[in-house]
Parts: C-alpha cells; structure tokens; sequence
C-alpha cells in the first residue's frame, strides 16, 4: 500500500498540527525552504498547531532561541518537546532522586525540580550526549539499573541527522542496557502514544482532529497513527526512500517538504480557533 497521493484529492481538514523540528522546518541551522511561508499560513488560517520535538540537548527556552533566530514565529505554549515530558513523567511518579546522563543544558534545567543523585538514582534518565558516551558511563548506568534504578530515556531514535549524514542516536545506548540490565526502558518522547495524547490535549484537540507532520516514518508518521492522528511524511531531513520502502507504517500522505503544506490542506481555511 502506497501514501495517498495529496495531489489527487481534498482531504478533510485537520482542527490542529503537530510539527516535527529538525528535518521538517529545518536541518540543524538551515530552514527548510518554505517553512517560515507554511506557519505564516498556518497562522493566517488560525489553525492550531505545536512544534515537537525529541531533541534531548536543548531546553524549550534554547527552543524558543532558535526557532525566534530563524525567523519561525512561536510562542512558549506552542513548544512541545521530550524533555519537557520527561520531566512531568518523573514529577507524575514521585520520583526526586535521577541519574541524568544529557546535555549539560538540560541538567542546569534539571537540578531546579530534581535531585542529580549518582549514588542512589531512583531513576535513570537518558539524553543525546554525543562524543561522551563511553564504556564507563554505560557500565556506570548498567550498575545503577541492577540496584533498581528505573531507566527512562527522553527517546529512543534510531539515527538522526546531522549535515548531509546519518549519525547513531540514544536508541542504541539504550536498547544495550536493556540488554544487559534484562529490564524494559520507559520512553516518553516520540514514537510514545502518551507523548502524542499529551501534544493533542494541548491543544484541547483529540488525536483524530490532529495531523502529524514529520521526516521520520516510524517515530513521527507511525508514532501519529498509533494513537489516532494522520500522519504525513515530508522528503526532507533524515527521509531516505529505502528507508520508508523497508518500514510497515504507511504515511497518509507523502509531501516534498513543508513548502506543500498549505497544498496539501487545500489552500483552504482550518476549522480550529
């Protein structure tokens, strides 16, 4: 079964968008051509929408820098990402007590609503940290989740993007220890339904009112789908064909880039206030 192909039909308009990031409105700090046109369109059309995100370096002020630095409209509310969800899962369980292996942006953000405890963590929490990912850190979390330690990671992407190449992501480091530990991670961002319920009740929407556009076709487009959503896959960022053509999620629709957004919902005006 192939993507819908958006040129041949209407389709029904979405009351609300959920927007992927990086891949979708940019790559690192490129802009997509035509992004900044698609929210302006958005906005014309007052059509709800957030910007979500698995990014496990940036806290949503960083966030909010960025997107004001590349001229993408957007307010505080309107940014959804995984640490932020991360963060309200471990305030949800009552847990103070974290081993935080992220950025150090995102521990200075920590420290304000947890105890940095790498003695006795209550949990583990696991972001991108790049280069300093090691033998000894992994072995260090493995030793903390045989004392009990509940591993949570921000997500759990495969790869992502970085220049014109794929890079390894967190999704290995934690399926390893996993492995090792014997025990089943918690993962908050996307592909979670929880995530996506979350991004769509911020929006006082329900799952089948919203539309998920993303690069990626399984965390984005089939994460979406899990909980309701239509998903629709933009050819930027990290979508490779082979990719896709090896994947059992089939997008709803499948669009160049976020320029063919406001073709895509018909040039007409959105249903949500």
């Amino acid at each position: 079964m192939s993507p819908i192909d958006a040129t041949a039909q209407t389709i029904s308009m979405p009351k609300g968008l959920l927007l992927d990031l990086d891949g979708v409105l940019y790559v690192d700090d490129a802009l997509i051509p035509g992004a900044i046109t698609a929210i302006e369109w958005l906005n014309s059309h007052q059509l709800p929408f957030r910007y979500i995100t698995n990014t496990s370096t940036k806290t949503r002020d960083q966030l909010l820098a960025k997107l004001d630095r590349l001229g993408l409209p957007a307010r505080a509310e309107q940014v959804f990402s995984a640490v932020q969800a991360s963060e309200a899962w471990l305030e949800a369980q009552s847990i103070t007590r974290i081993a935080a292996l992220v950025s150090e942006s995102v521990r200075l953000s920590l420290e304000e609503r947890f105890e940095l405890d790498e003695s006795t963590p209550e949990a583990v929490l696991i972001g991108d940290i790049g280069e300093a990912w090691n033998y000894s850190r992994l072995n260090q979390a493995f030793h903390w989740l045989l004392s009990g330690a509940k591993l949570v990671c921000v997500h759990r992407n495969r790869y992502w993007r970085t220049g014109e190449a794929l890079s390894l992501d967190i999704g290995a480091f934690v399926a390893a220890l996993e492995y090792a530990a014997d025990i089943q991670s918690i993962v908050i961002g996307k592909p979670s339904a929880a995530f996506f319920d979350a991004a769509c009740a911020s929006m006082s929407l329900s799952p089948g009112e919203v539309m998920v556009i993303g690069d990626d076709v399984e965390t984005d487009v089939g994460g979406g789908q899990s909980c309701g959503c239509r998903g629709v896959l933009v050819e930027t960022g990290k979508f490779q064909p082979d990719l896709v053509a090896r994947s059992a999620v089939v997008p709803d629709y499948q669009i160049p880039s976020i320029a063919e957004l406001p073709a895509l919902l018909g040039g007409g005006a959105g249903s949500g206030g």
